[in-house]
């Protein structure tokens, strides 16, 4: 995946961004009537979408996971439903940890597994047999906001408190996938994560529309002593800066970092060398979930990195984990008295 221009993420307006406006203007076009129409299906079971404005990381597969764990605290068999970007196995299809890596359902589909029934399809409607298979009754769709195939009956928005919507413009002037306005209307909860005057701004904007406005954390999901020894972090995900900024307030003791790509596949490469730097200066490895997933079920110097890496789980926290209880009660009842 190509990275993301640091001009998307400032403030102030910029010149490639200016110079990319009629082209934006085009796709925000495009995209705003893709999102007005008409959903083409509609599930027997809820559907809840956790998705964002902009395009990269925002923590929506923790979301997701978070969402999931209430759900069943609640008596519900909650179930995913996710396009699998990254992977090349034809669709739809359930996804399996013991037979699929990340080359063939993507990173994140591994990660929502641990929590329930996953199913990889682009085309939302066609995996929705595969759900009802599994005897889910509560969907939750990982990204897909913007997809108008599939009725959502609760749309979860996630915002990043420090990037926010980064400049304000549609791709590929800055990093919203569609204008704000239309996302905005079709929002039903917008969870901001983390402090930051971008986040801030977003929750001025969100109320002002009459939209409901949560507030999240992602905290370490284990607490531990990391010891002194130094590490050599690596991660290949929306903007690995946030994740090296938490390991550092963690109290990792960190030698140097080393950002990829978003859904970076690491080739052999990438593996020989992370590894060889780590055995020259005697450092430990530590990266995301998500990177180790992408590491899964493959040999030689990756299979090598995998085992020697540690992973720094992260869990996100609702500051009135309450009111998303009462979002998901809601929904069920709209859908069952549907």
């Amino acid at each position: 995946m190509i990275e993301a221009p640091r001009f998307w993420w400032l403030q102030r307006l910029s010149v490639p961004a200016l110079l990319l406006s009629p082209i934006a203007g085009l796709y925000g076009y495009v995209a705003g009537r893709r999102m007005r129409g008409a959903p083409k299906a509609t599930a027997a079971v809820p559907v809840i979408c956790i998705g964002n404005y902009v395009v990269g990381g925002a923590g929506k597969t923790p979301t997701a996971l978070a969402v999931a764990r209430i759900a069943r605290g609640m008596g519900l068999k909650p179930g995913f439903l996710t396009r699998g970007y990254g992977g090349k196995a034809p669709p739809p299809l359930l996804v399996d940890p013991a037979l699929h890596g990340a080359t063939e359902v993507g990173d994140e589909a591994l990660l929502l597994a641990a929590a329930g029934p996953v199913v990889v399809s682009p085309d939302r409607p066609a995996g929705l047999p595969l759900l009802a298979e599994q005897g889910v009754d509560l969907i939750l769709m990982d990204d897909g906001f913007q997809n108008p195939s599939l009725r959502k009956d609760l749309t979860l928005i996630v915002v990043d408190g420090a990037a926010g919507i980064g400049n304000g413009r549609v791709i590929p002037s800055g990093p919203l996938r569609a204008p704000l306005r239309t996302q905005i209307v079709r929002s039903d909860a917008v969870v901001v994560v983390g402090p930051g005057k971008a986040g801030d701004r977003m929750v001025r904007r969100i109320a002002r529309a009459g939209r409901i406005v949560l507030r999240g954390a992602i905290a370490p999901a284990v607490q531990r002593d990391w010891g002194e020894r130094p590490f050599l972090a690596f991660a290949g995900i929306g903007r690995p800066e946030k994740f090296f900024n938490t390991l550092d307030r963690a109290g990792v003791p960190l030698a140097d970092v080393k950002g990829f790509p978003d859904h970076h596949l690491y080739s052999e490469e990438d593996a020989r060398k992370l590894l060889a730097r780590a055995e020259q200066d005697g450092l430990g490895l530590i990266t995301t979930s998500k990177d180790h997933a992408r590491l899964a079920r493959l040999d030689g110097e990756r299979a090598k990195l995998r085992e020697k890496v540690v992973v720094f789980d992260v869990a996100m926290t609702f500051e009135n984990e309450d009111r998303i209880a009462g979002l998901i009660a809601e929904t069920v009842r709209k859908v069952r008295t549907r």
